[in-house]
């Protein structure tokens, strides 16, 4: 039996660059028996625990007026 699975672009990458002959699953079953988490595979867990709010609070600095400036615009 089979599932369909949805991952990002990169990580698909990622795993053909890995999978050489093996078929994807294999990847991941190997990675899951060597003691290896899925995030491992899927690159999830790569950034520390404060970069997701840095990251949003640059979002929300670098939005700043952008309503503003498109209303402008249209007048």
């Amino acid at each position: 039996m089979s599932k369909n699975i949805a991952i990002s672009d990169d990580v698909y990458r990622r795993l053909k660059r890995e999978k050489g002959d093996r078929s994807f699953s294999e990847v991941i079953a190997d990675k899951l028996d060597g003691g290896g988490e899925i995030s491992d595979v899927t690159g999830q867990g790569i950034f520390d625990a404060e970069t997701p709010a840095k990251v949003a609070d640059e979002i929300d600095r670098l939005s700043e007026g952008t309503m503003d400036r498109v209303t402008d615009e249209d007048l």
